[in-house]
């Protein structure tokens, strides 16, 4: 696991930064708020389009290349961000970092399943989010500060590290050819159907977590986007950030350990309520035209970051479980498309619904998009096992 942990910080590390001041970065540049929540946008689509091309890519070109020219992919178009501030060159650099970005989030995650058995997965998971959840505590919430503070070519600067990472990634990469000699076989969407769990019949298992992955992350895609145009004070902003990347955090680890003994499925209707009432209570934070209610903002950022890592944790549980060892890239990439398809539709529809109406609107808007997935929450995990109802 070491490796994969060292090239997952260095990765998201330069990832994060992008987060908040990249759209900023154009903001500062003349772009409209509509046109700022396009950055994350892009960024997010060329994720998700390449993310389900990634099994296919590392069963052909192994996964010592795929990550390398991942990792280049992701790190070296911040760099280039310094050189021009119109809303075009960062959308095209967006899109390059998205391709980037998306090489990296399902080779990790397919990583975890095919390092560590299922009795120990949700630990493993939270360790994983543990990795991914240090450059977020640390640097997505210091990001306006760095760009403001230190500047953004400081910022920038910090976005290249991805390309540190290279090392780890190849010692990962001969870890696996040790360890999961037969992971060049595990499932991608050319995968060969049997007549009990087919790739058709693997998708429609691993849409039911996806679309419970897509709405939380859709609330927190918005919030971690947006809080500093929400916020005035640059210092609330960075504190709701980091309030919520603490619990996302501590939220991921913790149940996954918990879901290794009871299962996952008790904490799934908790946890999509908690989503709802955080975005209605920071939509009524940032209500009206005196301010922020700075308490209420904190608190909302705080639950919903329960909420936001919990759910990360759990349905990609449920995704590995819900199919075959061989269908587990696939079901990484199914369930990254989730993640990062929610994230950029958070980035984007509050961007224009915010434009339209007011961020305050926006955020109850996607409140009510996570409580339409408590149908979903109830239902139970199908297996590979499990008889078919339809």
């Amino acid at each position: 696991m070491a490796p994969l942990v060292a090239m997952t910080c260095a990765g998201f590390s330069g990832f994060a930064v992008l987060l908040t001041v990249a759209p900023l970065w154009a903001v500062e540049g003349g772009a409209s708020t509509a046109g700022a929540g396009l950055v994350n946008g892009v960024l997010l689509l060329f994720t998700v389009l390449t993310q389900l091309l990634v099994p296919r890519a590392l069963r052909s070109f192994g996964w010592g290349r795929v990550l390398t020219v991942g990792l280049v992919l992701l790190g070296v178009p911040g760099l280039l961000l310094s050189l021009a501030d119109s809303l075009e060159v960062i959308l095209a650099l967006s899109a390059v970092r998205g391709v980037g970005f998306g090489v990296l989030t399902v080779s990790g995650s397919a990583a975890v399943a095919a390092l560590v058995g299922a009795e120990r997965r949700g630990e493993a998971i939270g360790a994983y989010g543990l990795a991914i959840a240090v450059p977020n505590l640390v640097i997505l919430p210091a990001g306006p500060w760095i760009a403001e503070g230190l500047g953004y070519g400081v910022a920038f600067a910090l976005s290249a590290l991805p390309l540190a990472g290279i090392p780890a990634a190849h010692r990962l990469a001969s870890a696996l050819r040790l360890t999961a000699p037969d992971l060049h076989q595990s499932s991608d969407a050319t995968s060969s159907p049997d007549a009990g769990d087919g790739a058709l019949v693997a998708y429609r298992r691993l849409l039911r977590p996806m679309l419970l992955l897509l709405a939380v992350t859709l609330a927190g895609g918005a919030v971690i986007t947006f809080a500093p145009q929400m916020v005035d004070d640059a210092a609330v902003a960075t504190g709701g950030l980091l309030l919520m990347g603490v619990s996302a955090a501590l939220s991921r680890w913790r149940l996954g350990v918990i879901a290794d003994r009871h299962g996952a499925q008790p904490f799934l209707v908790p946890l999509v309520v908690l989503t709802g009432v955080a975005m209605a209570l920071a939509a009524w934070s940032v209500a009206g035209g005196g301010g922020v209610r700075t308490g209420a903002f904190l608190v909302a950022l705080l639950l919903l970051g329960l909420s936001y890592g919990g759910l990360q944790n759990l349905t990609l549980l449920i995704s590995f479980a819900a199919v075959d060892r061989r269908h587990h890239n696939l079901a990484s990439a199914v369930w990254n498309v989730g993640f990062d398809a929610g994230t950029a539709l958070g980035s984007v529809l509050v961007g224009v619904i915010a434009e339209l109406t007011s961020f305050s609107t926006a955020l109850l808007v996607a409140g009510a998009v996570a409580i339409a997935t408590l149908p979903l929450a109830v239902q139970r995990l199908r297996t590979p096992s499990s008889p078919s109802t339809s």
